[in-house]
């Protein structure tokens, strides 16, 4: 690909590992987790006109940065139609909804896969920060688990708020959600009927599941990613000087202690 042509720049941009490529994969992160922080306050705020210009606003710029992402690859169809691309594609309709008014207000829940496009940045993540490398299995245990509390938030708020009166807004969703997947279950706000029961079944058995690996990733003794040149065991003990699978010889870097 041509460094000089439009394409070839935005594969710079979007692949490249110079400088200018990493602060412009930065923004984009940056950029994404302002998105959320938008997403999460304005949901506690009754809708209004200024909220529904600023989500068109935010959407014409994701439209824009999708379509420069797409165009960077070197098989831009194929990217287009990649799962990750498609929920993206999802989630940035959902800013759009304004245009075409309510009936496609419930595409907001899928506003929070946002944050799954920042997943692509975990090479770089990995790379730069020596805190992130050590502790990755808790950040993504934890990103995993507050995507899906504002997920299930917004679903419970979605199907419930205009019959169910004990939810009025999203911090009323946000409170069943949060005491059905910790199964403390007060029992003064329910869910009534066939589907209310079936959303508390998958907020308790995945919430659960989520808070597990969560815990998990904390408390468990840390490891260091780096694949075995024989048998490619990718974690290691931080002191390993030898593959506990294969036994083969490990050259960990190490990057010293103070």
């Amino acid at each position: 690909m041509e460094p000089s042509s439009l394409r070839g720049r935005l594969h710079h941009l979007y692949h490249g590992t110079a400088a200018d490529a990493c602060r412009f994969r930065y923004g984009v992160l940056a950029f994404d987790l302002a998105t959320i922080a938008f997403v999460i306050t304005t949901s506690f705020l009754p809708r209004s006109l200024a909220i529904e210009v600023a989500d068109v606003l935010i959407g014409m710029v994701l439209v824009g940065e999708f379509t420069a992402r797409v165009a960077s690859s070197r098989r831009p169809w194929r990217e287009a139609l990649r799962p990750a691309s498609l929920a993206d594609a999802l989630a940035i309709a959902s800013f759009l909804a304004p245009l075409a008014g309510e009936g496609l207000g419930f595409l907001r829940v899928l506003r929070t896969l946002r944050l799954l496009h920042s997943y692509r940045m975990l090479g770089v993540l990995r790379r730069d920060f020596a805190f992130f490398r050590r502790h990755e299995e808790a950040f993504l245990a934890a990103t995993h688990l507050v995507v899906f509390i504002f997920v299930m938030t917004a679903v419970v708020y979605e199907t419930q708020h205009a019959h169910n009166p004990h939810i009025a807004n999203y911090a009323d969703a946000l409170y069943f959600t949060v005491t059905a997947l910790t199964t403390t279950g007060f029992g003064d706000i329910t869910l009534p009927g066939t589907t209310g029961r079936l959303i508390s079944v998958v907020i308790m058995i995945a919430g659960v599941t989520l808070f597990l690996r969560l815990a998990q990733a904390l408390f468990r003794p840390s490891k260091v990613r780096f694949p075995c040149p024989s048998c490619g065991l990718q974690r290691h003990e931080p002191d390993a000087v030898h593959c506990k699978a294969c036994g083969a010889l490990l050259n960990i870097p190490d990057e010293g202690r103070d």
